[in-house]
């Protein structure tokens, strides 16, 4: 459901589809892939992912754990600070999406409709050859201008819920599931715009940019932003946003109840080790 949802985002924020590619809603849309383009139309690009997600995500989430201990010290002596929450997301994504931008634009380029590339090794050599390796991080400063302000908002909203679900924190699997949930919906439905214009710079979408009269290669996120706002309208700047939100839900639902509970696993492992000695 995760990968479909983020394949149906991509082909929703499409901002001149084909014909056969326009769509009213979230389940016509899966519907109509399926039934036109076969059931593993929509898990396109999961390999690419997979191979990204795994080290991205570890770095992730130990850089924002080593951050945040260390401004909260500073900041409220070693108390819950939700600026040293935010101020650590952010630091973590720039490190998060130096990895995985790259399987970002493989994944949505392979994602869209007719999409020109037969499998994951064409589609690197296409790109490459075609355009050299720079236009794996054409989207990189916009992905940052999107993502530090998701992530710093996640990770502020996460920690707000789980003040109030779980005071104690204790490790409580409903409470993380609940608030990673919350925390991807609400900071995704507001950061809609941003990847709207990410989504137009990592597919450089030919029909959008040919109506445009732009030839090359559009780059910049100025740039991304006139040219949706001019092909759509302010309407435009939110298109996919369902997709987008539902997309994220279980995405940061499960993240976080994984991290939890390796968390939790790990330390109750070392104060075990470190209290077996002096029991003896």
């Amino acid at each position: 459901m995760h990968q479909s949802s983020a394949g149906l985002q991509t082909r929703m924020q499409s901002l001149q589809p084909d014909p056969n590619a326009q769509y009213r809603g979230v389940y016509q849309a899966l519907k109509r892939i399926i039934q036109t383009e076969g059931v593993f139309r929509p898990l396109r690009g999961l390999n690419i992912t997979m191979m990204g997600a795994g080290p991205a995500h570890a770095l992730y989430f130990a850089c924002y754990e080593r951050i945040k201990r260390s401004l909260s010290d500073v900041i409220q002596s070693g108390g819950n600070s939700h600026l040293a929450n935010g101020l650590a997301g952010s630091v973590a994504t720039v490190l998060h999406d130096a990895v995985m931008n790259p399987a970002e634009v493989v994944k949505q380029r392979m994602q869209m409709y007719h999409s020109p590339y037969r499998g994951l090794v064409d589609c690197l050599q296409t790109v490459t050859r075609t355009e050299g390796l720079g236009a794996f991080y054409r989207s990189y400063s916009t992905q940052l201008t999107m993502n530090i302000p998701f992530q710093a908002a996640h990770f502020i909203i996460y920690e707000l819920m789980q003040e109030q679900l779980n005071p104690h924190r204790l490790y409580h699997p409903g409470s993380h599931i609940v608030s990673g949930a919350a925390a991807g919906a609400i900071s995704a439905a507001i950061t809609t715009p941003l990847d709207v214009c990410k989504t137009l710079l990592n597919t450089q979408e030919n029909v959008a940019l040919n109506s445009m009269k732009i030839s090359g290669h559009l780059s910049g996120m100025a740039n991304a932003f006139r040219t949706v706002y001019r092909l759509g309208g302010l309407a435009a700047f939110f298109k996919g946003a369902q997709a987008r939100v539902i997309y994220q839900m279980p995405s940061t639902a499960i993240a976080w109840s994984v991290y939890e509970f390796f968390k939790y696993f790990l330390t109750k492992q070392q104060r075990e080790q470190e209290a077996g000695p002096r029991t003896m």
